[in-house]
């Protein structure tokens, strides 16, 4: 019988997007072959991020919001308050998968936790992510360094949904976004992250325990 590994889940609040990132990034390049896998939890304020090979024309209007370019894959989306974020910071090698299992099973997540409220999500070919009703609920987009990815995935809770008039979600034009406040979903970014990382955890064979960030950490806003 396979003993499940831990991940640590930190919930870290409101935390600055650009801060984070180079957290995640100082972390994953300290990291050895026996350093726990960690999932982090939060909100960040109102911020763009374009993904590696983010196009700046889907941007639109940014306004008063501030833009980052990112190392993640992925084009143009939009962090904020009500918006669940859960960076998965995990070693591939030693899970025994590739970078598109693991984008498929962080889909997957977020599938089984809007299942469990009775809603239908699904994915769609070549544009990753999880849709209902054709509106996309959740964003994701990764970073492999070394055989270990940072990044992470999006929920989209009942977070306010107009700056995603501001761009082309994901590079395509006229996407309609949607949050699970609109669905019926009443749970709050709190729990919705616990039960994300449940769901994932339980799909990659990981035991989630409570825990800070190791290494560099999450930076304060």
């Amino acid at each position: 019988m396979v003993t499940a590994r831990p991940v640590r889940v930190s919930r870290l609040g409101v935390q600055a997007y650009a801060a984070t990132w180079h957290a995640m990034r100082a972390f994953t390049d300290a990291r050895g072959p026996q350093t726990t896998d960690e999932f982090w939890l939060l909100q960040h304020p109102r911020v763009f991020t374009l993904g590696q090979a983010g196009r700046r024309e889907h941007l639109l209007a940014a306004g008063d919001i501030e833009v980052v370019h990112s190392d993640r894959g992925g084009q143009i989306t939009y962090h904020g308050p009500g918006q669940v974020v859960m960076y998965t910071l995990v070693d591939l090698r030693r899970l025994g998968i590739g970078i598109r299992t693991l984008v498929q099973q962080l889909e997957e997540a977020v599938i089984d936790l809007l299942r469990a409220h009775g809603i239908d999500g699904g994915r769609r070919p070549g544009a990753p992510g999880v849709y209902v009703a054709g509106a996309k609920v959740a964003a994701l987009g990764l970073r492999v360094r070394n055989g270990c990815t940072y990044h992470g995935v999006a929920l989209n809770v009942d977070v306010d949904l107009e700056p995603f008039t501001r761009i082309n979600p994901c590079g395509y034009p006229d996407l309609s976004v949607t949050r699970l406040a609109d669905l019926g979903v009443s749970l709050d970014v709190a729990r919705a992250g616990d039960d994300l990382a449940t769901c994932l955890g339980a799909r990659l064979g990981l035991t989630p325990e409570p825990g800070v960030p190791s290494g560099a950490g999450a930076a304060a806003p």
